[in-house]
């Protein structure tokens, strides 16, 4: 057996894989949603492109999310919080269209989270069995 002590099993591992799927898919659809939202579905004012910055950081997450790497999912699963804050107040105190998407954004933000722990959560597991294991 080849696999590191903190690994979960094969079998747990293939049956994460759609979790970490459903983590990249809305990751991409989050990038997707920000820079539309702010470059031309509604943006706060005409020319204001700057609040396309945002979709940076989920950017940057982009390369770990796609090669699975836990590490990226639990800090980008803590990133993602700022976007489902954003799209709560903005889906709270916009009207029309720009309230449409912030709901959208804080569901693409939401399910990422969900996803996100959902795929870590059998790594730390077994890195807790791990660390008990040497303990004794």
């Amino acid at each position: 057996m080849n696999r590191p002590m903190n690994a979960p099993s094969a079998t747990t591992a293939r049956s994460n894989a759609a979790f970490a799927l459903a983590a990249l898919a809305s990751i991409v659809a989050l990038i997707v949603l920000a820079l539309a939202w702010e470059l031309w579905l509604a943006p706060l004012r005409p020319g204001a492109w700057t609040l396309a910055l945002k979709a940076l950081p989920l950017v940057c997450a982009l390369p770990g999310v796609a090669r699975k790497n836990v590490y990226t999912l639990q800090w980008a699963s803590m990133l993602v919080l700022l976007y489902l804050a954003e799209g709560v107040v903005r889906g709270m105190t916009d009207a029309g269209l720009c309230a449409s998407l912030a709901w959208l954004e804080a569901l693409l933000a939401l399910a990422f989270f969900a996803c996100a722990l959902a795929y870590v959560a059998p790594f730390k597991r077994a890195a807790r069995l791990n660390a008990r294991s040497k303990k004794s």
